[in-house]
């Protein structure tokens, strides 16, 4: 390789990280990747000008790591070239081993936690057993599978091995027959992210360079279409048909009913209708009845939930969101009433609530949450249930009690079940016990938590793993 080549290289992978935004990955994983590329670039240049021999560079398994971390589908990206204790089993206890793990990547992949190492070897130097020039990509594999399981609160769904330059004809098939390994390369290779640009209201704009049908990227200082891509499943969830399954309970009960029917049947005939007058807003009646479609199969039937299909977990703060007075039309009320009596009724929290008013004035909140629940059935635990109605009993006006009984036909309501990963947190001022249940079963179920809670998800972010949750703007009951 071209010694000023590899220094462009090296340049061009700094922007492309500087490039990905806070929202997909946190400023230690940056600072710590900078550092990586910032060292490699100082010993290049470092070399004489008319250096001339071989260069021994790692800017192809840098620039392999971000490019990871530019595809669409990867985010909650916590940690970037760490160890990760390895722990061997005896009897009930773990005993850590201090070497530990190397994980290039502990991230998200399509809402799941995962693992990636990352390799930007020469295939012929891979071997799958062990050799003079290495100990074998088995022994490897057996390591970082062993850490998987020994893991607790980093624990991963899957592994994912992404080999940059490809493999031979052996390693593979190897991967398959002996560790039930599935390829997935083509998800990989089929983009080139080039561009990441924050826009207003955290947005984020992504630039793709497509490739073409014979194969060339334009625009494009490296392409990966002889990369080789393969998971591997850690622990598939051990749960029996009735933990698998939930169904929508009456209004009256958080009791997971055993049929959705006679809940369903219900909501066609309640005599509240979805009337925009009566409900307070068009934009809720056009949400509820987006949730309830979800909920059906095409013929009207009724359907139940599985682990892993298209689903989003709601917390009490998003189920407050849907049915507060300032997100249905009650803002004109607020705003017109005199100062003083607003101040006496929201006290303290008037300026909290002056502000979400201002906020929803700028950019309604149940249009943003309808693109998020779209297609998507919305699951509650029971504990998120219990809370939200004891909320609205106490702080709920007279409209938003009458949606908060409309939302909760519309919801699958599951068991507590949190994770044992994020049970396995420690719990902390910011990290309690009723938050790991209700984002410890979005988790179980592999459904990102949808929250306006970001202490809670910043404490866990802090701690190293990765959790599917998607940020909403408060909303506060206001008693109308």
């Amino acid at each position: 390789m071209d010694l000023q080549k590899a220094k462009k290289r090296c340049v061009d992978c700094l922007e492309q990280l500087q490039s990905l935004p806070p929202s997909k990955i946190s400023l230690t994983c940056k600072r710590s990747l900078y550092k990586l590329i910032i060292s490699e670039l100082k010993f290049l240049n470092s070399l004489s000008q008319d250096f001339c021999g071989p260069l021994s560079t790692n800017i192809g398994y840098l620039e392999s790591i971000v490019y990871i971390l530019q595809q669409p589908f990867i985010n909650s990206i916590t940690r970037v070239c760490k160890s990760v204790p390895l722990s061997s089993l005896h009897g009930k206890k773990f005993k850590a081993n201090p070497k530990g793990v190397h994980i290039d990547i502990i991230c998200t992949y399509h809402g799941n936690p995962v693992w990636f190492i990352v390799s930007d070897r020469n295939p012929k130097y891979i071997s799958w057993a062990y050799s003079h020039r290495s100990k074998g990509l088995r022994s490897r594999l057996h390591s970082v599978i062993q850490a998987a399981n020994s893991s607790l609160t980093l624990q991963p769904a899957f592994v994912i091995f992404f080999f940059a330059n490809g493999l031979d004809e052996v390693v593979p098939q190897k991967l398959i027959d002996e560790y039930k390994a599935l390829e997935i390369g083509k998800e990989f290779n089929h983009f080139e992210v080039s561009i990441f640009e924050e826009l207003e209201d955290e947005w984020v704009n992504i630039t793709f360079n497509r490739k073409t049908f014979d194969g060339d990227l334009k625009d494009s200082s490296r392409q990966y279409q002889g990369a080789r891509v393969f998971q591997f499943a850690v622990n598939c969830l051990e749960k029996d048909d009735e933990g698998r399954r939930a169904c929508v309970h009456s209004e009256s009960s958080v009791t997971m009913s055993s049929s959705l029917g006679n809940t369903m049947m219900g909501f066609h005939k309640n005599l509240l209708g979805n009337d925009p007058e009566v409900l307070g807003n068009a934009a809720f009646c056009s949400l509820i009845s987006t949730m309830q479609s979800s909920l059906l199969d095409g013929d009207g039937t009724e359907m139940g939930v599985t682990v892993g299909e298209n689903m989003i977990n709601f917390d009490t703060t998003a189920l407050i969101a849907l049915v507060s007075g300032i997100s249905s039309g009650g803002i004109e009320q607020i705003l017109k009433a005199p100062e003083d009596d607003m101040r006496k009724r929201f006290k303290s929290n008037f300026a909290f609530v002056m502000a979400q008013v201002k906020s929803e004035i700028e950019n309604p909140i149940l249009e943003e949450l309808g693109c998020l629940i779209s297609c998507r059935k919305v699951i509650i635990c029971e504990s998120v249930c219990s809370e939200f109605k004891e909320l609205i009993a106490m702080c709920g006006g007279p409209g938003e009690k009458m949606r908060a009984d409309r939302l909760l036909q519309c919801l699958v309501v599951i068991k507590d079940n949190p994770s044992a990963r994020v049970v396995g947190l420690p719990t902390t001022r910011k990290i309690g016990l009723k938050n790991k249940i209700i984002f410890g079963t979005g988790d179980q179920w592999r459904a990102p938590t949808l929250t306006a809670n970001m202490g809670f998800v910043r404490a866990v972010f802090q701690t190293g793993m990765s959790l599917m949750t998607l940020e909403h703007r408060p909303r506060a009951l206001t008693g109308q």
